[in-house]
């Protein structure tokens, strides 16, 4: 392992841009990996959904717990992450991170062997808990390497690969989980119950082979970041990141701005997702297309890839503009464009909820680093905290979907308006010069 890297604050005198950069390059390289892992697996979850509800028979509202389970981690195992990573360090948190991801995927095996859709929830919940660890440690260590006036741009590069990952994931959920044809209730009730019970152990057993396959590439993730060289950020260093004003807090849950952008963290992720969740159901409506499911969620990347896209302006777009008012300015947009799929049917609908995924785009870097700005030696403990946040994704779904079970799946998005309504909010009023909300 390289020796301890400096983490110096900004306008601190040092090494030039270009020797900084360079120093990174390789460190940056390697955590891109995990992005790219985990903004797969957690897009698979969007097919794992429809999947499930065919499957089983279920309403839009326990289709949704499939992200309950998967979000519920962060909340149960975001503080004891902190406390990991406290412990082991940002490395040892990583590799301890892949290896209980790769044991989620394993619990897929006998989950489809039941078939169980509560031990589909077990192993959903393992897994999530695997990635709230590596978020826990990944995101503030990206934010560590460089400049701290960069970070919202470092993060927003490395997750352009979470978009990717999501972007690839529609596809391998088309081909490989979504492909084969979902027989309807009465289809199922003309059949006999052993010819039932083979259908469904069959469609279950569509996952067992690709998530075993997954968890082989956790594994093998694993043992490669334990042979790399990752520079160590120590306790000294990460004290140096800037604070804001005297620096006399002795939690982080002191600080308003930290609150604030939890509760963003919250509303956006619950928003991202539920969009996600019920985008297969969304556009398999007669108004919509009347799609198969598999085409469905072959549409389901652009969404993702729409993000991808955002993600890369976003790196540039986030060092011309100031990351609060570029954050509120995405989240109006996101607003606008879920107000025209509910007033609109057919291609329209379809188009402008797919490129709410360019506005997504850059929302969670930017909340993240403007609410960890100025925490100083709390860094750690309001990385936690924010991460405990997106159990928004575990909320807000099933929410979403009791709108779509009691009124329609066309005008359940009305939740996700309110959430970047609020995000909006929070962009134009948290500026990161002052570390709190203007009119204060």
């Amino acid at each position: 392992m390289a020796g301890t890297v400096p983490v110096a604050p900004a306008g601190t005198a040092g090494t030039s841009q270009a020797a900084t950069t360079s120093r990174y390059t390789a460190p940056l390289a390697v955590l891109s990996t995990l992005f790219f892992m985990w903004g797969f697996l957690t897009c698979l979850n969007d097919f794992i959904s429809p999947h499930l509800k065919a499957l089983f028979d279920l309403n839009y509202y326990w289709a949704g717990f499939v992200q309950t389970a998967f979000f519920f981690a962060y909340f149960v195992m975001s503080l004891p992450s902190g406390w990991v990573v406290k412990r082991t360090g940002y490395k040892p948190g990583i590799i301890i991170g892949l290896t209980i991801a790769a044991l989620g995927c394993l619990l897929f095996y006998p989950a489809a062997k039941a078939p169980s859709f509560p031990l589909f929830l077990v192993a959903l919940f393992v897994l999530g808990a695997g990635i709230t660890l590596l978020q826990v440690a990944a995101n503030p260590f990206v934010a560590a390497l460089g400049k701290p006036e960069t970070a919202s741009s470092r993060l927003t590069l490395t997750q352009f690969f979470n978009s990717l990952g999501t972007t690839i994931a529609p596809h391998f959920g088309a081909v490989v989980i979504l492909a084969v044809a979902v027989k309807s209730s009465a289809e199922l009730k003309q059949m006999t119950p052993a010819a039932v019970e083979a259908y469904r152990a069959a469609q279950a057993g569509a996952v067992q082979g690709p998530y075993l396959a997954l968890a082989g590439t956790l594994v093998a993730l694993a043992v490669a970041i334990g042979l790399s060289r990752l520079p160590k950020i120590d306790d000294g260093a990460e004290g140096a990141l800037r604070a804001v004003g005297d620096d006399h807090r002795t939690s982080a849950w002191q600080y308003r701005h930290l609150v604030l952008g939890a509760v963003a963290i919250f509303v956006y992720v619950g928003a991202e997702v539920a969009i996600g969740n019920y985008l297969v159901g969304y556009f398999q409506q007669p108004y919509m297309g009347g799609l198969s499911a598999a085409d469905a969620a072959e549409k389901v990347k652009f969404y993702w890839g729409a993000a991808m896209v955002g993600r890369f302006v976003g790196i540039f777009t986030l060092r011309m503009y100031r990351p609060g008012k570029l954050l509120a300015t995405h989240a109006l947009g996101a607003l606008v464009l879920l107000v025209l799929t509910m007033a609109t049917s057919g291609s329209l609908a379809m188009w402008t909820i797919l490129a709410v995924g360019f506005f997504n785009s850059i929302m969670f870097p930017t909340i993240f680093t403007l609410a960890i700005d100025g925490l100083g030696r709390h860094t750690r403990q309001g990385s936690g905290v924010l991460c405990l946040a997106i159990v928004g994704g575990a909320i807000i779904p099933p929410l979403t979907g009791k709108i779509a079970d009691g009124f329609s799946i066309h005008y359940c998005f009305v939740i996700a308006a309110v959430c970047y309504l609020y995000i909006a909010w929070y962009g134009a009023k948290v500026h990161p010069e002052t570390h709190g909300v203007a009119g204060d």
